[in-house]
């Protein structure tokens, strides 16, 4: 499992409304699994646990950290992981912490700041990740980097990645990236109007124009798209009411209709 995306948990101000709005959006069930002084809820496809809701920390809040998706990554040796992390550059968000007969974890920033989680010892059931095309799964995980090679180096030394296919477009490179053969993501140089690096995650839809409907009606906002990707499928950025940024995917390959068009 090392070097596997394995799960996800969303830090936001409000977990009920924030539920309510991927629920609609995305077609999730939300499930209480709040601990004594940790609120906190599951997001649910079935009997399976998707991804997690918790409130963002109020010193992160007070030091400017807005809403977030946050990715965990499984790594065999966590202790060592971190270590390498900071001798690279990079940074220790939460350093290596035990959530007793759940797992251990760390959250981390990259050399170029973008926010990731490292984690060892999820439950069997939690660290068997599903088939990336499954609905309401996350099917993509994008790097916006300052310098999308510098941060596969990094990726690759610390993971394991490798690279995958490489697309050319109007944003110049963008180059997928795999780990034990499968292709689980891409990374390329964020636009100069974006402040910061930082990993975007998509979620798998059956209808790209009616998500984006329901996220408007939701309260969120749309900020790309929707728009065709090669190979078929589309995708569409969003900001949910909260602040937090996400990816919507629709790989059934059929052309929006209305005022939903590609540029």
């Amino acid at each position: 499992m090392h070097g596997q995306f394995v799960w996800y948990e969303l830090l936001t101000t409000d977990i009920d409304a924030a539920g309510a709005f991927y629920a609609d959006v995305v077609g999730w069930a939300v499930r209480k699994a709040s601990m004594p002084g940790r609120a906190y809820s599951l997001l649910t496809v079935g009997d399976a646990a998707v991804a997690g809701l918790m409130s963002l920390p109020e010193d992160a809040a007070q030091a400017g950290a807005a809403p977030q998706w946050i990715g965990y990554v499984a790594v065999n040796d966590l202790d060592r992981a971190a270590e390498r992390i900071t001798l690279r550059g990079g940074t220790l968000r939460v350093p290596p912490t035990d959530l007793p007969g759940i797992s251990r974890f760390s959250v981390v920033g990259d050399p170029q700041k973008a926010t990731l989680a490292l984690v060892k010892g999820l439950k069997e059931r939690q660290e068997q990740p599903a088939t990336p095309e499954a609905p309401g799964r996350i099917g993509w995980h994008e790097l916006l980097a300052e310098d999308w090679e510098k941060a596969l180096a990094f990726y690759s030394e610390l993971f394991g990645w490798r690279k995958a296919d490489a697309l050319l477009g109007e944003m110049g490179v963008y180059q997928q990236f795999s780990v034990e053969g499968e292709t689980i993501g891409g990374m390329f140089n964020k636009p100069p109007t974006l402040p910061l690096p930082f990993w975007l995650y998509y979620f798998n839809i059956s209808d790209v124009e009616a998500a984006a409907i329901r996220v408007e009606a939701s309260g969120g906002e749309i900020l790309y798209g929707p728009t065709a990707v090669p190979g078929g499928a589309w995708i569409v950025h969003c900001l949910d009411p909260q602040g937090a940024i996400f990816g919507l995917l629709d790989r059934s390959s059929r052309k929006p209709v209305g005022y939903f068009v590609a540029p």
